[in-house]
């Protein structure tokens, strides 16, 4: 098992920035394994944000209307990963949430919400 607590959440000015964190209670650095984050708005479904393979294996998805403004990245050796968004709009207001699979496995995290402000 391997718990996951989202940090860094908050409330923040249109066009500004945030980082979120996601801590693991063990190690992340097992292969093969993918971290992301999705983000679910009021009234709508949760959805795919980014998401980054295991380190040493590349490889990087974004939704289509985070591209350019939010980062994915890990550190195995602390076991975290993180979001680091930019320009951010009212648009992105959300819970976010990170999520771990290895293999079979997939874990969660309970969320953090980010409000965006006009």
């Amino acid at each position: 098992q391997v718990q996951l607590v989202e940090s860094g959440g908050g409330l923040v000015k249109a066009g500004g920035s945030v980082t979120l964190s996601c801590s693991a209670s063990r190690s992340i650095a097992a292969r093969p394994n993918i971290v992301g984050w999705s983000r679910q708005a009021p009234g709508k479904e949760r959805e795919f944000v980014a998401a980054q393979l295991s380190v040493g294996a590349g490889g990087y998805e974004y939704a289509d209307f985070v591209k350019g403004r939010f980062t994915i990245s890990r550190d195995d050796d602390k076991n975290i990963f993180y979001l680091h968004m930019n320009s951010l709009t009212p648009e992105d207001t959300a819970f976010y949430y990170c999520y771990l699979n290895h293999m079979a496995d997939e874990y969660w995290g309970q969320g953090t919400q980010v409000t965006v402000s006009p």
